[in-house]
């Protein structure tokens, strides 16, 4: 039975580095409103968060780091070594994280959620799903994802998947299992198929994700869609055409960058002369790519593909929007009519937010900064 009424769970689990979260990114593609569990467990503990001095509490002021924080590396070392250690941090967390869960489902437009959880199946989550996925990739896939994405040593890798329930009791509970093991395309046609399989049609045609978004000007009539990986090749095209990169991006490039992150399509009349490309993690949207062809003014083109991302971040309740621009763009008067400040990471005044900025800001890019939001999810009441 789902959380909440006229709404369409889906519980989407898989261990450690088997490629859940860009499952759940596939499904955000389809329409579907994601929830990643544990990017809010991770908020949970943060300062000034519920369960903070919980953690604190039991664990002892050593698991601090010099700014205060929580430093969940420590805290990992110790509850992946100690199975009772980590019962009593799950028995912290886990109902801080449903509460947050179901906030956030009540405040979906969207009537399909996906909600992504690597301990879904051992919470009260799972009874709370209409339809169980579990992503799936064999021991050494695992093992090669967390030593080359995750930078984690081959022992290190091994504890976390040791530590971690058999993938074959996830298999077991599993109403569709994507087999993630083999290219962006293949996994996207999985996940395709189950959508159209499994997801009512009646609550598909809610979803307004992909309507297109008309904006006259004076100066230009301007449509923003929301791109798909049918549209890998388009935006391919646009990015060698604009940015002229040193290794031409190929259309296998852009489909596994929705692996990662969303796209929005500017159109001028029939061309595309326009992309945003943006992720939103842990509450947080972020605008890593921003191009647009010399035959569109940035003060037309800017406003109508900014306010769509911010429109489609505050659906998924974001706090804060980074928006990273390139030199050409980064005309600070133009930026704050939109409502932009200029800021450096370590500005930011929530840890989530600095997190977020230190992680995509690039070289020759200027970051801007936008509060979404006024309440925080997980802040304490």
């Amino acid at each position: 039975m789902s959380i909440a009424t006229g709404k369409f769970v889906i519980g989407l689990t898989g261990n450690i580095g088997t490629g859940k979260s860009v499952v759940r990114r596939m499904l955000e593609h389809l329409g579907a409103h994601g929830i990643d569990a544990d990017a809010l467990s991770h908020r949970a503990i943060a300062k000034g968060a519920p369960g903070y001095q919980a953690v604190i509490d039991h664990f002892g002021r050593w698991v601090l780091s010099p700014d205060g924080e929580i430093d969940r590396a420590k805290l990992a070392r110790v509850v992946f070594a100690d199975k009772e250690a980590l019962a009593v941090l799950e028995g912290i967390i886990h109902p801080l994280v449903q509460q947050g869960v179901e906030w956030l489902i009540k405040r979906s437009p969207q009537r399909v959620v996906v909600i992504e959880a690597i301990k879904l199946l051992e919470s009260s989550l799972a009874r709370s799903c209409d339809s169980i996925w579990v992503a799936y990739a064999p021991p050494e896939v695992q093992m090669q994802r967390l030593m080359v994405n995750r930078k984690m040593s081959e022992a290190e890798a091994r504890q976390r998947i040791t530590a971690q329930s058999p993938q074959e009791k996830k298999l077991a509970a599993a109403s569709v299992v994507i087999r993630n093991d083999s290219s962006y395309e293949e996994a996207w046609k999985q996940v395709t198929a189950a959508w159209n399989r499994v997801v009512p049609k009646e609550m598909i045609s809610f979803t307004e994700e992909n309507q297109p978004v008309h904006r006259h000007t004076p100066a230009a009539d301007l449509t923003v869609l929301r791109g798909a990986p049918r549209d890998s090749e388009a935006i391919a095209g646009l990015l060698n055409r604009v940015s002229r990169p040193a290794r031409p991006v190929t259309r296998d490039d852009i489909m596994a960058a929705f692996g990662e992150k969303a796209f929005l399509m500017l159109r001028s009349g029939g061309n595309l002369a326009g992309v945003l490309g943006w992720q939103v993690e842990n509450l947080v949207a972020r605008t890593v790519d921003l191009v647009l062809s010399p035959e569109v003014a940035p003060g037309d083109a800017l406003p109508v593909l900014v306010e769509e991302m911010e429109r489609a971040s505050r659906n998924l309740q974001c706090e804060a929007s980074l928006v990273f621009v390139p030199t050409e763009l980064a005309n600070e008067g133009f930026w704050k009519k939109l409502g932009y400040e200029k800021r450096l990471p370590q500005a930011l005044s929530v840890t989530a937010w600095q997190e977020a900025a230190n992680e995509s800001m690039r070289t020759g890019s200027t970051m801007y900064f936008k509060q979404l939001r006024v309440d925080r999810v997980l802040r304490p009441i």
